[in-house]
């Protein structure tokens, strides 16, 4: 069975990591049931976005990184202290460590900022959110990523992506690159999506 770490920074937006948790959960019932999802944080409590608590599967230091084979990041607010985590250097190991063995890194909106922060997106295509007057798209290039306009972006290993609203694309592509493009399809369609 594979394993995907969904690595949560306090202050992250719970849509953002419901989507992985939401489109692998019905894999697991509804699907091939090949993908196990793990929720990791830097701590035993993490608070979302929009001002709730949340309990991840494990903290960071309880697992060993080369048992999982992908890891999904969610985005978050800097209102919320985001940041802190995300740009902790334990954190911006544990994406170097699957950049490093070239496993798939899939991110949503700024957690791109993160995987740049890591130094593995220097010199490759990127993106991240990119609401008109957003700075955040300047702070990605000054990371020395290639900035692109596209809603979402594949270099090699590495997905990023522009708003939250491409966050249920960004977990079906995690989920077809695990698994397959007709497991992939079928789990959209019991989920009641198209998929012409």
């Amino acid at each position: 069975m594979k394993k995907i770490l969904l690595l949560l920074a306090n202050g992250f937006e719970s849509y953002e990591a419901s989507v992985f948790t939401d489109v692998f959960g019905w894999n697991s019932f509804e699907g091939d049931g090949s993908v196990q999802l793990d929720s990791v944080g830097l701590h035993p409590i993490l608070e979302c976005t929009w001002g709730y608590k949340c309990i991840p599967h494990f903290t960071l230091d309880q697992i060993k990184l080369e048992d999982y084979d992908a890891l999904a990041i969610p985005g978050g607010f800097e209102e919320t202290g985001f940041y802190i985590d995300a740009f902790d250097e334990r954190f911006l190991d544990v994406i170097r460590y699957f950049n490093k063995e070239n496993k798939l890194i899939s991110s949503i909106c700024v957690a791109a900022l993160s995987i740049a922060k890591s130094g593995v997106l220097n010199g490759r295509n990127a993106t991240t959110y990119n609401f008109e007057g957003s700075f955040r798209r300047k702070q990605l290039q000054d990371l020395g990523t290639i900035l692109s306009d596209k809603r979402i972006v594949q270099d090699s290993n590495i997905i990023t992506s522009s708003s939250p609203e491409t966050a249920l694309d960004v977990a079906f592509m995690t989920l077809e690159q695990l698994t397959s493009t007709e497991n992939m399809l079928n789990i959209k369609k019991r989920m009641g999506f198209k998929t012409v």
